[in-house]
């Protein structure tokens, strides 16, 4: 049986927005499997679709450095601490790995770590990495990068918490001038705010819609045991249901279905949004793609007892 701990119920609670007895029930229940725990909490509809995806724990930066208006790319660099990610040869070092970036053709993180690195080509990206973690005294680590090529319109950065998240957003446009700029900009702070997974419906795999369907289903059986009997739906009834909740929990994370921050009546949504501007710069316009980087997505940070490695390191324990 795994040891629950304060900070696993913490990191359950505010991934799900569950109270903190049924994240300690639900921790419980599936031996401290933190993946597990949100689906229980999901199933018993204490949690709504976590869309955050993982826990955010790691220290680091995101990067974007931008070539021209089609080509970006986004870097991850880890670190241990936050003083670290605060430090000035940290960032001036991450600077330089999307630099590094967006001029690779590198398929994978061997091939980039192997490159000459771009600041010094007597040393590879590797070399250079090894060089600023002995310089800081800290484990640095290169996490992820990805490069984005427009062959028919645009990329805009945008780049969020001083670099917490970093977000290329790419659009298909047959004009380019500054609206169309703002307007691309705009929905890839709307990416950062928002976390979509999908630019629209037509991403989503049925695999994904069965698994939101069966987690809708148990819900919804859930509520319907705790009613009168008299009041009770049949399963027929309850799985017609079920049609308009798992739309709107996919339009929830579907880009173009979602309302626009920015939208004066809040009900537009980002489609209807990048249509109008479309159609009053004479643009044919749309979304084709985004990523979007966190910080330590997906990475979970070892938790310290600061005054027991004091103990350690004094030989007192």
């Amino acid at each position: 049986m795994a040891n629950i701990t304060a900070a696993m119920v913490k990191d359950l609670r505010e991934m799900t927005g569950a109270g903190m007895m049924e994240c300690k029930k639900a921790l419980t229940e599936t031996d401290g499997d933190m993946d597990a725990a949100v689906e229980v909490l999901r199933k018993n509809g204490q949690a709504k679709m976590d869309k955050k995806a993982s826990r955010i724990a790691a220290e680091g930066l995101t990067r974007i450095a931008v070539k021209d208006d089609k080509t970006a790319a986004v870097v991850e660099v880890n670190s241990e601490t936050d003083f670290v990610a605060a430090n000035e040869k940290f960032q001036t070092f991450v600077e330089a790995v999307a630099t590094q970036a967006v001029n690779s053709d590198a398929k994978d993180m061997d091939a980039f770590l192997a490159e000459a690195w771009n600041a010094d080509t007597s040393k590879t990206v590797n070399d250079a990495l090894v060089e600023i973690t002995a310089v800081i005294s800290e484990k640095i680590s290169i996490r992820r990068f990805e490069k984005v090529v427009s062959t028919d319109g645009i990329v805009v950065p945008y780049v969020h918490g001083g670099g917490r998240i970093g977000v290329i957003v790419e659009a298909a446009t047959d004009v380019v001038n500054d609206n169309i700029k703002e307007a691309v900009k705009n929905i890839a702070m709307q990416v950062a705010a928002l976390y979509p997974k999908y630019v629209d419906m037509s991403e989503i795999s049925e695999e994904f819609k069965e698994h939101e369907k069966e987690i809708l289903l148990a819900q919804a059986m859930k509520e319907n045991e705790e009613l009168p009997e008299e009041k009770r739906k049949s399963q027929e009834i309850i799985e017609k249901m079920l049609i308009g909740r798992l739309n709107k929990e996919l339009k929830e994370i579907c880009l173009n279905e979602q309302v626009y921050v920015k939208a004066e009546d809040g009900k537009q949504t980002v489609a209807k949004y990048i249509e109008q501007v479309g159609k009053a710069e004479g643009a044919n316009l749309s979304i084709k793609r985004f990523v979007r980087f966190e910080t330590g997505e997906g990475i979970e940070k070892k938790e310290e007892n600061f005054a027991e490695e004091v103990a350690k390191q004094a030989g007192m324990m």
